[in-house]
């Protein structure tokens, strides 16, 4: 296939942008570096610096390609609290603005990378695809916005689509910000620096986080699959593990005692989510490999930043 990623200098864009040429596959990518990190793509890659809502940039690297990864996007809900106008503008209005750069072209398929935080809290678990979602920040706002109007241009337009609700992904290289980091290499640098984890709430809610191999597995999958079209399906790993289950995995990895700090007056978020992943099985033949633990080993082992703390 000839792809384009936009967001591919991003965490996951990154990966799935490797192991596409890796796989022989001829890969574009698109990222405005606001967070994204081009030196660790493959040199096969071809790297375009720009903006999803630039159409004319859009237009130009878009000739000749097969499948579009939409990737491109901001992803912290915190910060969409603070920033919901920037969050729609670049998450919705960039979304518009690859489907209409890619009708105008003739491209025929997008893989549409949505978030497990689109569902809010349920009455039940593990979350079908079919729950109505129940976002609680505007992050989640925006996805299920971008999804809608994946569909229904791609409907429109003549185009294939298929949005991939993911989970809590992580692994080697995942940024760490100052502020708002993601948890699991936010504890993981606490714990081999003899810093303080703090907890919030009461630790038990749950999150179902996804090796990042498992999530480039089920993205070069679904741009591939036949009868997918207009489909949502969920990437996770299918397994339930709590912050403080987390905590006590990452104590046997790293071989250290954490520093728990508990604030159970802020609020930790909604009090369980993990993926129902049957469809992604059904549509994808998608089988998580990399369960919670092992996914820790590797990050320890692969990520430099922590691989010189051990």
């Amino acid at each position: 296939m000839r792809v384009l990623i936009t967001g591919g200098a991003g965490f996951i864009g990154t990966a799935l942008a490797n192991r596409l040429v890796e796989l022989g596959h001829q890969v574009r990518v698109l990222d405005d570096l606001s967070a994204g990190d081009p030196s660790r793509l493959h040199q096969d890659v071809l790297f375009n610096r720009g903006d999803v809502r630039d159409r004319p940039k859009l237009w130009t690297i878009l000739h000749n390609i097969d499948c579009v990864f939409h990737l491109a996007a901001r992803v912290s809900v915190p910060e969409s609290i603070l920033y919901p106008r920037e969050y729609n503008d670049v998450n919705v209005g960039g979304t518009v603005s690859v489907m209409e750069a890619m009708r105008d072209v003739g491209v025929k398929r997008v893989v549409l990378a949505s978030s497990g935080t689109v569902y809010g809290e349920q009455p039940a678990q593990p979350v079908k695809e079919s729950f109505r979602p129940n976002p609680r920040a505007p992050y989640a706002v925006s996805k299920i916005a971008a999804e809608y109007y994946v569909f229904t241009l791609g409907q429109l337009y003549g185009i294939e689509t298929v949005a991939l609700r993911i989970f809590n992904a992580y692994g080697p290289y995942q940024p760490l910000p100052p502020s708002h980091a993601p948890v699991i290499p936010l504890f993981m640098r606490q714990v081999l620096t003899g810093g303080s984890v703090v907890i919030f709430g009461d630790g038990r809610q749950t999150r179902d986080f996804v090796y990042i191999d498992d999530v480039v597995d089920a993205l070069v999958a679904a741009a591939l699959a036949p009868d997918v079209d207009r489909q949502i399906i969920n990437v996770g790993s299918g397994q339930e593990v709590s912050v403080r289950e987390l905590v006590r995995h990452i104590e046997r990895v790293t071989r250290r005692k954490a520093n728990v700090i508990e604030n159970a007056g802020q609020d930790g978020g909604v009090s369980r989510l993990v993926a129902d992943i049957t469809l992604a099985h059904q549509k994808l033949g998608f089988t998580p490999k990399v369960d919670i633990e092992a996914g820790l080993r590797l990050l320890l082992e692969l990520d430099p930043r922590f691989r010189q703390l051990r």
